[in-house]
């Protein structure tokens, strides 16, 4: 919009959206300054100086204290340009920009990495802007990954995901181990994450006990999934809780064991057992589904007697959390969401740039979690947590 453009319009018979425009007026100007600075000249100049040209525009939102407004920012032919103005980019998308760098500089990436370092116009990336840029990222990743844990931690859960990593020319699946938990004061909190070439029993061993050595402790109930080498690390770390054999896990286990016309079925009957009211109901009616079962589906009727006690174990718990914890399903959100960042880079240069994005990720998401609302009452933890002091919990109930 010109200024006689916006003139007109303030002097108009409705000049509403007239501060609007004249932001989008002032914007467009600071734009095309700073395009002509990059490009080495102005918009249609023909000149021997000139080192880049336009290549169109792209819209994108702005909210600002008089609205939201849409931008038309240019973009050049070779390199980007983003506006001085604009807030810089969040956490993770950083991170998941480096892993592309990375990959590019490197030679390694895939047709689709190649297609995005064109679209994000990455050409001229040089291995030192993409060092410094990693060397920031990581000081915030090892910061968050070593901070002390200071809050008790009644309840916790363990789950991991896998992703591609090249690694001596060859590309290897790596374990993503990710561990979270709810406070004494309700909230959820991101507590550790590593990365490692298996599941097995040592690698989840070391992680828990770093988990321990940065001050994790009070916990009553861990809950994950039924991976030998984790149970195992679980029973030697974490002596005196509990642990909660993932429902929705088990579910799935059961599943594998039947066609898939009996599938629904079975599923439906198993799951009558964790409407039950309390331990004791449960039993009784794991029994008689097992027992029904025995016949056709005598694998599915073992497996429900020999988990009895492990996809139980939340029933000892208050009635309010036991929803919450008898499953790792947030954990499988957040999964799925690490998943959806790391399938725009398909195979990862290295661990450090897959741990980056990773840990990025959870960052974003611990702080959404602590500016949101408590996952558990302050009432249900104080049934399990009964040694705390009533002006403690008045306390936490005003924080």
């Amino acid at each position: 919009m010109t200024v006689s453009n916006l003139a007109g319009k303030i002097l108009g018979e409705n000049p509403s959206d007239w501060l609007k425009d004249a932001v989008i007026a002032i914007v467009d100007q600071i734009m095309d300054i700073e395009v002509e600075r990059q490009t080495g000249a102005a918009k249609f100049e023909r000149s021997s100086e000139r080192q880049n040209s336009r290549n169109g525009y792209r819209e994108r939102r702005w909210d600002t204290r008089v609205g939201s407004l849409e931008l038309e920012i240019p973009k050049l032919r070779q390199g980007s340009y983003f506006p001085s103005f604009l807030d810089p980019r969040r956490r993770a998308e950083k991170a998941l920009l480096t892993v592309i760098q990375e990959a590019y500089i490197h030679g390694v990436s895939t047709r689709k990495v190649e297609d995005l370092v064109q679209a994000l116009g990455l050409y001229n990336c040089s291995k030192s802007e993409v060092s410094r840029v990693c060397a920031s990222l990581d000081e915030q990743v090892e910061a968050f990954r070593n901070r002390p844990l200071t809050a008790v931690y009644p309840y916790v859960w363990l789950d991991a995901t896998y992703q591609k990593v090249r690694e001596n020319g060859r590309v290897v699946s790596n374990a993503i181990v990710v561990a979270y938990g709810v406070r004494e004061d309700g909230y959820r909190e991101v507590l550790g994450v590593s990365i490692g070439g298996s599941e097995n029993e040592a690698f989840w061993t070391e992680f828990l006990r770093e988990l321990i050595g940065r001050g994790l402790h009070g916990v009553k109930l861990v809950t994950s999934d039924a991976h030998q080498g984790l149970k195992r690390a679980i029973v030697s770390v974490f002596e005196g809780a509990s642990w909660q054999r993932c429902m929705v896990h088990f579910l799935r286990n059961i599943q594998g064991q039947v066609s898939k016309s009996q599938q629904g079925m079975v599923t439906e009957a198993v799951r009558t057992i964790f409407l039950q009211p309390d331990m004791a109901a449960a039993k009784e009616q794991l029994n008689k589904v097992a027992t029904m079962l025995e016949g056709k589906h005598r694998k599915v009727a073992e497996m429900l007697w020999q988990a009895e006690d492990d996809v139980l174990a939340y029933l000892n718990f208050p009635d309010a959390n036991r929803k919450q914890i008898r499953t790792t399903n947030p954990l499988e959100r957040l999964n799925k969401e690490i998943a959806r960042r790391a399938d725009v880079v398909g195979i990862f240069p290295n661990r450090s740039a897959l741990l980056r994005l990773v840990t990025m990720i959870l960052i974003e998401q611990n702080d959404e979690w602590q500016i949101g609302k408590r996952y558990m009452s302050l009432e249900s933890l104080a049934l399990i947590l009964n040694w705390r002091p009533k002006e403690e919990m008045e306390r936490l109930l005003v924080a």
